[in-house]
């Protein structure tokens, strides 16, 4: 397995230094099962501990002698290691064989480290060669929402909803380049400056999207959206207090009873964790087809077909738009359409399906209120190039949209669902909607937090009444209006 290496060619460009004779003379023989990721160059991150030391690693500044010593023994580990055969080694297998090589260069630099620090080292260097380096400490906490890398030396965090800067740094730009090409490789898509911009996601199902140069003026801007660990429920938002537990139980009724769902929010609004939450109450014998930019929806029924868009190749070729997908969805007898996210013209198919036998569709949207994302809706399709009448669209955005559910991001940090809004109807060319639920803010503590309460706003019975009495879920529907409004009252 080893082997005087003279270059390292998947990192980050460079040659390193020649180190000494290998360490090893002789090693057990390697096994070949399934292949590991390529390496990539080292970092100059702050090496992970386990997620709860994390933040102490964030914040800690380290010496450069620190980096100094990594990047000697990471150019002898290079030397010494023979690459192609630790590309053949399952993660952890190969993880053993670079901490043996890595503790026995140390041994033999005479390297003085006490042995919390050699702990760090040796992570560090495991996250450089197998992981996502720098950023492995970050995927590693659930507390965290979102990762901004802007560039190689600044890298932000979101937690509980507030901006964070870290020390969290990249070695230069190249360093981060080869992270993001790593990343995206994952799902057979490519970023550089033929192409500089790309969605992809991780294997936990976390969006990540790169703009490179020349279109990032500062070096290459990485995002990733994470994903929690635990699957939020809508039990989980009433605790958060995001809703109220009668207004959790109508979303509740509302997925159930194929009602048709837009879910508005602006941006990290939690748009898509929402429409998640959702889809837990369709039935399991259902057929549901998902269609997204980048696979995020993490759907827990049997019968579910994920499709993803597909941007064009280098000859600007075999671009699949996301209205290619919602219009091949027709022919796959779906039972429920739920399109991850609508920007364009393929909010008109959206419509057509909702409109055509398969109700219980679902999707989302950027809009600030209920009364703004119908009105994206009828924009959307107008630059779709179709020539209808405004009032031929807002009959057919009637006649397919049940219900919006809007969520928010208020200036806390927190997020709350704010309306709970039925489409009634038109009267004239106006589109009628009810509000069944709201949320209302009334003031804020003495730590900044917004203060506000869920009410229901006393409709007797809402559109989708007959729609629940067909599933029998009439007597749980007005239960929790009753109840609504007598905690209202009280």
């Amino acid at each position: 397995m080893f082997g005087k290496r003279g270059t390292f060619g998947t990192g980050g460009g460079t040659t390193p230094p020649s180190a000494p004779a290998p360490v090893v003379q002789a090693r057990k023989e390697i096994p070949a099962p399934a292949p590991a990721p390529a390496p990539v160059a080292a970092s100059h991150s702050t090496p992970p501990r386990a997620p709860e030391q994390v933040q102490s690693n964030d914040t800690r500044n380290r010496s450069e002698d620190y980096y100094d010593v990594k990047s000697s023994i990471f150019s002898a580990l290079i030397d010494t290691i023979d690459l192609s055969q630790l590309a053949r080694l399952d993660t952890e297998s190969a993880r053993e064989e670079i901490r043996d090589v890595v503790n026995e260069i140390i041994a033999l630099k005479n390297v003085a480290m006490s042995i919390a620090e050699q702990e760090d080292l040796l992570e560090d260097i495991c996250n450089d060669v197998l992981g996502y380096g720098p950023l492995e400490p970050l995927l590693a906490r659930d507390d965290i929402a979102d990762i901004m890398v802007n560039g190689a030396d600044r890298t932000y965090i979101e937690v509980a909803g507030k901006m964070q800067m870290t020390n969290v740094r990249f070695r230069d730009n190249a360093q981060l380049m080869n992270i993001c090409q790593r990343i995206v490789s994952q799902v057979g898509r490519r970023v550089d400056e033929a192409s500089p911009i790309c969605d992809a996601r991780l294997p936990d199902g976390s969006r990540v999207n790169v703009i490179a140069p020349p279109l990032a003026i500062d070096g290459p801007a990485l995002t990733i959206r994470k994903f929690k660990k635990d699957k939020l429920t809508l039990d989980n938002l009433v605790k958060f207090g995001s809703i109220s537990p009668e207004g959790a139980t109508i979303l509740q009724i509302v997925g159930r009873v194929r009602c048709n769902v837009i879910v508005s929010g602006g941006t990290g609004s939690g748009k898509t964790t929402l429409l998640n939450c959702l889809t837990r109450y369709i039935d399991s014998s259902e057929r549901i087809i998902t269609c997204e930019d980048a696979a995020e929806l993490q759907l827990q029924q049997p019968h579910v077909v994920r499709l993803e868009t597909r941007p064009p190749n280098l000859e600007g070729e075999g671009t699949v738009t996301m209205r290619d997908l919602v219009k091949n969805c027709l022919r796959m007898r779906p039972e429920r359409i739920i399109v991850g996210e609508v920007r364009g013209p393929e909010a008109f198919d959206l419509l057509q399906a909702m409109n055509t036998g398969h109700d219980g569709s679902m999707g989302t949207l950027h809009a600030n209120s209920p009364r703004e994302a119908l009105s994206r809706i009828e924009s959307m399709i107008t630059m779709g190039g179709y020539s209808l009448p405004s009032r031929t669209i807002r009959e057919m955005i009637v006649s397919s949209v049940d219900v919006i559910v809007q969520a928010a991001r208020l200036r806390d940090g927190s997020r709350r669902i704010t309306h709970v809004t039925e489409v009634m109807g038109m009267e004239g060319d106006v589109i009628i909607t009810q509000d069944l639920f709201l949320y209302d803010m009334v003031g804020e503590d003495e730590h900044g937090k917004i203060i506000g309460r869920h009410r229901s706003t006393g409709i007797g019975r809402p559109r989708f009444w007959d729609r629940a009495r067909y599933y029998n879920e009439e007597k749980r529907l007005a239960e929790a209006l009753d109840k609504a409004e007598v905690n209202d009252a009280a």
